[in-house]
């Protein structure tokens, strides 16, 4: 199924805080300008797993439907991001006999479905998982490695190194149910910090080796991206929507009221003028408009802190863990909602020992300022994700291989030329 219908491209961002539909024009140079936005708040999921069908459903139609009255335009198709199901990676390299001949389209696609069939037959794939993306990393010919297109090439031997994501196949059908009950077809899943770095990522970011965060409301997503590819995916089951539990809880005060805090006064690391700083709190089933406690700064500080700090421990120990910390560089772009928290950087600085930065979308036209934050990298990186696929394949190849792996590399010329 083709991801562009009619010129029109449109991506669907269900989050657990927030559900956002971007419509966009590709226009004649393949660039996406966004022509369509809506949003609304996400009901029925939670840290990324749908826990009621209806109320989720309710949040993708409105935010659908604000997007096609802003567009003027129907759609019928989307390209969906994946933040929960619990992602997972693993990598397969298998070779296949080309007999000297010169390196087609018909030997790409059969060196990639045979690297599927190995992934689901020698163990990579456990009991219940889905597979989301089989991106080709290598290429190699006769032995010799690091060929990023080996189309037009000969020898004897045609070898593809495979990075594949799989995800809780009951998690992926119960999102996919809510989506087809809004009489939308899915044109693709994308898992979340993928897209992100689609969208946020410089070329020399992704050859040189960087990590994306994607910090959203129920899970933080992390993408490792080296040499144009990403290579390795997790998740830690934390996100900004637990920060803001913590200060309810901690504070006595209504969810709603925990947010606004957090946003208006929340900061990652304390400072010496918090105890100075007075806030008034709401308390929970307090009626009066003056029946507000006063607390320092520092206490709302002193919750928001340790519950960050555990967030990139976790993200430390699972890059430590999965053996592509060093590959990934010194280099991290936090992206998602959590990452606009005001001193985030600065933390996540300290406790992964890395240079930090914010990622915004950098490669999609027409977004307004109020959408062109951390944010929406996801929801942007699902446009670029849909036209580069289109494009970087042959039309012919099945759609479970149609990957728009090395994104800078096999399709570096293509993004140079039009970003």
């Amino acid at each position: 199924m083709d991801k562009i219908h009619n010129g029109l491209v449109a991506a669907l961002d269900v989050g657990s805080s927030k559900v956002c539909c971007f419509i966009a024009k590709v226009e004649t140079d393949q660039r996406p300008r966004i022509v369509g936005i809506g949003q609304q708040e996400s009901r029925g999921l939670k840290a990324g797993a749908v826990v009621d069908m209806e109320e989720l459903e309710t949040s993708i139609l409105n935010a659908v439907h604000a997007a096609e009255q802003m567009a003027g335009e129907t759609i019928d198709r989307v390209v969906v991001n994946l933040s929960g199901g619990y992602p997972a990676s693993s990598s397969v390299g298998v070779e296949v006999s080309i007999n000297g001949h010169e390196v087609g389209d018909a030997d790409l696609r059969r060196a990639l479905e045979y690297g599927q069939e190995l992934q689901t037959t020698n163990g990579h794939a456990e009991p219940g998982r889905q597979l989301i993306h089989s991106i080709p990393t290598e290429y190699s010919i006769d032995g010799s490695r690091g060929i990023r297109d080996p189309r037009g090439m000969h020898g004897e031997q045609l070898g593809v190194h495979m990075h594949i994501i799989t995800a809780a196949a009951g998690a992926v059908r119960n999102l996919a149910t809510c989506i087809r009950r809004c009489h939308l077809d899915i044109a693709g899943f994308v898992v979340s910090p993928y897209a992100a770095g689609l969208s946020a990522l410089v070329e020399d970011e992704m050859n040189l080796g960087v990590t994306v965060i994607d910090l959203g409301g129920g899970t933080t997503t992390i993408a490792v991206f080296f040499e144009g590819n990403v290579i390795y995916t997790d998740v830690v089951p934390i996100g900004g929507l637990h920060v803001t539990n913590d200060i309810a809880r901690g504070l006595s005060t209504p969810l709603v009221h925990a947010e606004r805090m957090k946003t208006l006064y929340g900061h990652a690391l304390a400072a010496s003028a918090d105890d100075r700083e007075v806030i008034d709190v709401p308390q929970v089933g307090e009626d009066a408009q003056n029946a507000t406690q006063q607390v320092p700064r520092s206490l709302l500080v002193g919750i928001i802190q340790p519950r960050l700090e555990e967030t990139f421990e976790l993200v430390r120990s699972r890059l430590e863990a999965s053996g592509f910390d060093k590959i990934a560089g010194r280099r991290v772009v936090l992206t998602g909602g959590g990452s606009q928290l005001s001193g985030i950087g600065d933390l996540a600085g300290l406790i992964l020992d890395k240079q930090v930065r914010i990622g915004r979308p950098l490669r999609v036209a027409g977004l307004a300022e109020a959408t062109a934050g951390a944010a929406y990298a996801t929801c942007a990186g699902l446009l670029l994700y849909a036209i580069a696929s289109d494009i970087a394949v042959p039309l012919d190849v099945p759609q479970q291989v149609k990957e728009p792996g090395n994104l800078m590399g096999r399709m570096g010329h293509w993004f140079r030329e039009h970003f």
